[in-house]
């Protein structure tokens, strides 16, 4: 799943082609991943040309008021603020302060060092699970994604790893992907990622911090993934239930997902 060269937006993907048996795949210029918009230049004929016409943005209110994104033209701004409530308990996660803590080594290291990185990472994707904001934030979601005249649907946080990453999986789920794709289109974002914030890496490395720690919260993992699965299986048992149960998601509005996003062999 290679990145779609846009000179001004990070990480943007398409969710199109990718397989889920049987002769499926995934329909192409529907359904589209990124980064935060904050930087989009109207003049960047990329993406532009994808005809994008809903924005699904993630993001904390912190986030959205430091850099507002940059809506494409004829496009319409839906705000979902998954981590709000995980805000409100337990403080800003490391997805939503990389900035801040790859300019501090020692702060990182107070934090996050000795394995801590790791496990905040996934209390963070179990809260994408069993959260209200969460749950409120990823309904909005599929409920955009199920609108049978919707156009193309972009859909972001900032780097557009962890709480874009869980979105993509329920997405790739629903339409019958097997874990194996789910994982690989996971964890395709590594390289963008890591490409958009290497200046942040090096200098964290140069003033003393630990590369090891600077590429947990850079990227992502299995195991951060394997986090949010396991909550659904805890408490829903299925996908299918967390999406109807967990999520308020009608089968007919699923229905219609995969009707709109799966391709049929000829």
């Amino acid at each position: 799943m290679p990145a779609i060269p846009a000179a001004t937006v990070a990480n943007l993907r398409d969710l199109g082609t990718l397989p889920l048996g049987a002769g499926r795949s995934v329909r192409e210029g529907l359904v589209f991943r990124a980064g935060q918009l904050d930087r989009l230049d109207p003049e960047d004929s990329v993406v532009t040309g994808l005809g994008i016409r809903t924005v699904v943005d993630f993001r904390t209110d912190a986030e959205r008021a430091e850099r507002p994104d940059r809506v494409p033209a004829g496009g319409r701004l839906v705000v979902a603020d998954v981590l709000a409530d995980f805000l409100a308990t337990s403080g800003l996660p490391p997805a939503a302060r990389l900035k801040t803590l790859l300019s501090d080594p020692a702060l990182a290291e107070e934090h996050l060092g000795g394995g801590r990185a790791q496990a905040a990472f996934a209390r963070t994707y179990r809260a994408f699970v069993n959260t209200e904001s969460a749950r409120a934030s990823y309904r909005a979601f599929l409920t955009e994604l199920g609108d049978p005249y919707a156009g193309p649907l972009l859909f972001h946080c900032t780097a557009g790893k962890d709480r874009t990453g869980w979105a993509a999986t329920v997405v790739l789920s629903l339409l019958g992907a097997d874990e194996k794709t789910v994982m690989t289109e996971y964890l395709s974002v590594n390289p963008g990622v890591r490409q958009a914030f290497a200046p942040l890496i090096e200098g964290f490395t140069a003033q003393g911090g630990d590369p090891e720690l600077a590429l947990a919260l850079i990227g992502v993992v299995p195991e951060y993934l394997e986090a949010a699965l396991d909550e659904v299986a805890v408490r829903h048992g299925s996908m299918e239930k967390y999406v109807r149960e967990g999520l308020g998601v009608p089968d007919e509005v699923t229905d219609i997902i995969r009707e709109r996003l799966t391709v049929h062999a000829a």
